[in-house]
């Protein structure tokens, strides 16, 4: 069972660390390419949109041609794409290897669990999984900091040159340790898939440039009803299809509908605000790389740990009223740093904030994860768990256009502005996050608990 963890973790390790570990190295970035505050969004979009979009094509493709054949292509695409991203010498060339990497990176998270499962017998399968889930926890929680160190102690470009040899090691032990399995062939919505990714990529880009020309400008207003429109049709596309990659009858369940939506707005909170947070340090009070990513820490490395104890408050207070509880917490802890806030805020004034958000995060995804599984039928919830991790992806993609877009109207990438525009980011996050917290009150398990506390 060791083996087999490790031959599937390493790989995920390695697509969820590149999720945040430019978050640290985007002010080096800036540097070196003279790149713009869109230019950042989309380094860091680029990565996500298509791997959002891909996730639930992964699952299909692995089931019709093999799932260890498509992991280690994902795997041989992936590690190439980063060092595409380290000899890239203009900011174009590097969104394109980005995309590459998220791309790939879609197939290599979404066939390393089904691959787990496939090579674990059933009475190990849970703690191989709460094993496979700490190697992609610790990617998300060191991140920032590792890309601070390599960026502070080597430069930028190894945060992407590191992929190379753990890319080479993944190749290795997948080829002798893992067995190839299928599943039930499915049909590969390339309709769906073109549409839903026209539809993000043109509303983001819409988002991103209303800074530049004004919200009310032909332009953005073009994008963004480009964008909605050709979502409508994707929809539509959706509910014609005989295989849909996004099963539209799944959304008839109530809870099924809430945490998918709860899934998205939250993360649109959360790694828009880490986006911002994590070049303030840099930006504004002069610290260095590492500094800033350390300084991140209780937002990404206690929901590590609270995580595991969520699984047994779970048991005891019921998923529902832990998101309740995990959403509320993130949406103080944004409106305490808006409040909080300023140029030369010291950081024992944010530990406070940062580390409620990292408690809200750790209650927040276990049980968010469990509802959207419990939601539909046993035999529907690989496709769940796809639309799950979609919304999320998706969130992560809105959230840094829409804050930085927020940001970038308010203040500007300079020491003296730089809080002008975090301050209104920040707090738009929070309402946004607000907002999932009263939506999760319509969780059918939220009511129940609450009738069970007061004995009506």
């Amino acid at each position: 069972m060791k083996a087999v963890i490790a031959a599937v973790g390493l790989p995920a390790f390695m697509v969820s660390l590149d999720n945040l570990v430019v978050t640290t190295a985007l002010p080096a970035m800036r540097t070196a390419f003279d790149a713009s505050t869109g230019d950042l969004q989309w380094i860091v979009d680029a990565y996500t949109l298509p791997y959002a979009a891909l996730l639930l094509t992964a699952a299909a493709l692995g089931d019709r041609f093999g799932r260890r054949l498509i992991f280690m292509i994902g795997i041989v695409v992936f590690t190439c794409a980063s060092a595409g991203c380290a000899l890239a010498t203009t900011v174009g060339a590097l969104m394109i290897a980005r995309a590459v990497q998220g791309a790939s990176g879609a197939f290599v998270m979404t066939l390393s669990l089904a691959l787990l499962a496939a090579g674990v017998p059933a009475g190990r399968r849970p703690l191989a999984i709460a094993l496979w889930s700490g190697f992609t926890g610790l990617g998300v929680a060191i991140g920032p900091v590792l890309g601070g160190a390599v960026v502070e102690g080597l430069h930028w470009t190894w945060i992407f040159w590191l992929n190379v040899p753990v890319g080479l090691v993944a190749m290795l032990l997948a080829g002798r340790l893992l067995s190839e399995s299928r599943g039930q062939p499915r049909r590969i919505d390339l309709g769906g898939i073109a549409l839903l990714t026209t539809s993000i990529f043109v509303l983001v880009r819409g988002v991103v440039e209303a800074p530049a020309h004004g919200w009310s400008s032909p332009r953005v207003l073009a994008a963004l009803a480009g964008g909605a429109a050709v979502f409508g049709l994707f929809l539509w596309w959706q509910s014609r299809s005989a295989a849909p990659m996004l099963p539209l009858r799944l959304f008839r369940s109530r809870e099924f509908s809430v945490i998918n939506t709860l899934s998205f707005s939250l993360n649109i909170g959360v790694y828009g605000s880490i986006f911002l947070l994590a070049q303030f340090f840099q930006v504004v009070q002069g610290a260095d790389p590492l500094q800033a990513g350390l300084r991140t820490l209780p937002c990404s490395l206690v929901p590590l740990f609270v995580g595991p104890a969520t699984g047994l408050l779970m048991a005891r207070w019921g998923a529902p009223r832990l998101v309740v509880a995990g959403q509320a917490l993130v949406a103080l802890s944004l409106v305490w740093m808006a409040t909080v806030f300023a140029a030369d805020v010291p950081f024992p004034v944010l530990f406070g904030p940062f580390l409620l958000a990292g408690i809200g995060l750790g209650l927040s995804y276990p049980p968010i994860s469990a509802v959207a599984l419990e939601a539909v039928p046993e035999h529907e919830r690989g496709v769940a768990a796809g639309v799950n991790n979609t919304a999320r992806e998706l969130g992560v993609a809105v959230g840094v256009a829409m804050l930085v877009s927020i940001f970038a109207t308010e203040g500007g990438y300079t020491p003296t502005t730089f809080v002008d525009g975090l301050v209104p980011a920040l707090a738009a996050a929070a309402v946004i996050v607000a907002a999932g917290t009263a939506l999760a009150l319509l969780l059918p398990g939220v009511r129940r608990a609450q009738l069970l506390a007061t004995g009506d």
